[in-house]
């Protein structure tokens, strides 16, 4: 849902309207009624969880701040409202980082549709929680959330940058930055992206894993970097989201293509002796995720 209503956006189309129809029916579905959502739905529409996960539900969230600041039908901008408004009783309950991260990118395209100063206090208090799991981990060698690097982890920074656009607390923007420096430290290699290896992880004063690099690193340190552009106009930044998309184009430590031209879509990843050759469909909306933040990026930056 986010794909489509930033391409529509970008492109100032309709076309893709009735997709995201389908798609908030279904978070439709899946909320439940204290807020959260299912994450697993049988093919006869039965529930196959009771709790669903925290990303799972962050995203959901952040898919609805986006519809909301969106072109799409006023009827469908409601529905999308009244989920988020929903899911916000979550905020309280929640532990994992990347729910907070999902959450906060959701409450600043809340915000960019209808400022409201209780959207603000809450990124103020996300935005807190992210600070000091920053200042209990973080060490001169180690400037993170959390003692390892796991996946998705530019969306923890990224959070921090849109949390400091929404309230402007110094403190947030300089976490933002140094996280950030740290994780493009750890991940660009000689102009290369390599992004942490889900073999094992990487934990602080371990040995980290090259392989296998998947798509949902790419996408978020593209999405990421540009955010860091957003605020701070540096442009190491871009030239970082361009290595980072360069993943999907061969720039990679294997030198193959991820993205699939004569399909559209993007194989799952990059391992020690192959690619991936599944085509999954998280791995093909995160390529789309990077490349439309590139576009968007980029047409701002053009008519400057």
């Amino acid at each position: 849902m986010i794909a489509v209503v930033k391409y529509q956006q970008l492109r100032n189309s309709a076309e893709l309207t009735p997709l995201v129809r389908v798609y908030l029916s279904f978070l439709n579905h899946m909320q439940k009624p204290d807020g959260g959502f299912h994450n697993y739905l049988s093919y006869e529409r039965t529930y196959l969880d009771m709790e669903g996960s925290e990303d799972s539900a962050g995203r959901a969230l952040w898919a609805c701040g986006c519809t909301l600041n969106s072109s799409v039908p006023e009827e469908l901008r409601m529905v999308a409202r009244d989920l988020f408004e929903r899911g916000l009783s979550m905020r309280g309950k929640a532990v994992c980082l990347r729910f907070h991260a999902a959450m906060l990118l959701g409450l600043y395209e809340y915000h960019q549709a209808v400022a409201t100063d209780y959207l603000r206090d809450f990124a103020k208090e996300l935005g807190d929680i992210f600070v000091q799991r920053f200042q209990d981990q973080a060490k001169e060698d180690w400037q993170w959330f959390e003692p390892y690097l796991t996946y998705d982890n530019a969306r923890l920074p990224q959070a921090l940058f849109a949390a400091y656009r929404l309230v402007e607390e110094p403190q947030f923007l300089e976490v933002a930055e140094r996280s950030m420096e740290f994780l493009l430290k750890t991940q660009l290699m000689n102009g290369v992206f390599v992004p942490i290896g889900n073999d094992g992880w990487y934990s602080r004063g371990g040995k980290r894993p090259l392989y296998d690099q998947q798509p949902l690193e790419a996408a978020a340190t593209v999405e990421a970097t540009v955010d860091g552009y957003y605020v701070t106009k540096k442009r190491e930044y871009l030239e970082a989201a361009e290595s980072a998309f360069g993943w999907f184009l061969g720039r990679n430590t294997q030198g193959v293509m991820v993205y699939n031209p004569q399909t559209g879509g993007c194989y799952d990843g990059v391992s020690e002796h192959c690619v991936n050759l599944n085509q999954g469909a998280e791995s093909s909306v995160c390529y789309l995720l990077a490349r439309l933040k590139l576009e968007e990026v980029w047409q701002g930056v053009l008519s400057e």
